[in-house]
């Protein structure tokens, strides 16, 4: 079963690079609600390191931010595809 997320509350923004014509563009949304279970990845440190937060609690989806801007967008991945990604990393498949 597939659910989409309330998406109603979130704050949108529009890429600098848009323009007033209503060409191509990208709107993230800001202060993402309803994912409120944020969680950092076990290899990160209390030093401020780069690190990605993922949420759990949507199904279907992963919502990853960064961890050194909380309030800023967040990624909606699908969950197959972030399953993949870890399945890659976790296997040294993508050099990192």
């Amino acid at each position: 079963m597939r659910t989409t997320p309330d998406l109603s509350t979130a704050v949108w923004r529009k890429s600098s690079y848009s323009n007033a014509d209503g060409g191509e563009c990208v709107e993230v949304a800001e202060g993402f609600p309803g994912a409120a279970q944020w969680r950092k990845s076990s290899y990160s440190n209390n030093d401020g390191g780069v690190c990605v937060e993922v949420a759990d609690g949507l199904p279907g989806l992963v919502p990853v931010r960064d961890s050194k801007n909380p309030h800023g967008p967040v990624l909606l991945i699908p969950g197959r595809a972030w399953a993949a990604f870890v399945a890659g990393v976790r296997a040294g498949d993508l050099g990192v």
